[in-house]
């Protein structure tokens, strides 16, 4: 069992226990690749920056922040410490608040197709991450769907209320590169938990990275090719 995460690559060397604690908290590689396929999503079709940069602010509080904290509050296994739930409780339900704010916004100006997104998402939040019905959507297809799949259409859908061909490419190309970061997550975990050799260690540590700067600049490369 992996009884602390502070020395995980993503979280920094420097600074005090709590701030490490908190950066660690946000998964900031996968956060920014979920985020990252959201704007794919935009830039699929006609885009305006203004949507581009929402439905980026939208996953990021809604995943970056509020279903991190959740899965501190219902995971098993407690790699972070003994956090105060109730301040999780709080944090996430305020900072998801304001995601589902913006989220309606545009639901009710020209967007309707993300109530339904937005219902979906809300749902895989909190039965992934709370490990509701005794953990049965705590699996690979369900992140596969909200990590990868829904992220993209959302950002279609907040452009232009419709999904396209392009944007069913893409939800390809996310789901697999999304398949491929769970798993060599999971065995990278598996690695860490049992004292395994410190060279797989290092090649799984290194995927991961290759993964999280290949969809940074893969995703600079389009906003730039689109602008």
């Amino acid at each position: 069992m992996l009884r602390d995460r502070t020395s995980e690559w993503f979280v920094p060397k420097f600074g005090s226990r709590n701030f490490r604690v908190t950066i660690g908290l946000l998964f900031l590689p996968y956060t920014s690749i979920v985020t990252c396929f959201a704007a794919w999503g935009s830039l699929s079709g006609s885009f305006e920056t203004e949507r581009l940069v929402a439905v980026c602010v939208i996953y990021f509080l809604a995943l970056g922040v509020s279903a991190h904290l959740l899965d501190a509050v219902g995971g098993k296994t407690k790699p972070w410490g003994d956090l105060p739930k109730r301040k999780l409780w709080t944090v996430s339900m305020i900072v998801l608040g304001v995601a589902f704010t913006i989220g309606m916004y545009y639901a009710f100006l020209d967007s309707p197709l993300l109530f339904a997104i937005g219902i979906a998402e809300g749902f895989f939040l909190f039965a992934y991450n709370l490990e509701l019905f005794g953990g049965r959507f705590h699996n690979n297809s369900s992140t596969i769907i909200s990590w990868a799949i829904l992220p993209v259409f959302a950002g279609s859908v907040i452009q232009t209320n419709s999904i396209s061909l392009e944007t069913i490419i893409l939800c390809g190309i996310s789901s697999v590169i999304t398949y491929i970061l769970i798993t060599t997550s999971r065995k990278y975990k598996h690695l860490r938990r049992n004292n395994k050799s410190q060279s797989e260690i290092k090649r799984c540590e290194t995927i991961l990275k290759l993964l999280t700067i290949g969809v940074l600049v893969g995703t600079a490369i389009f906003l730039v090719v689109r602008f």
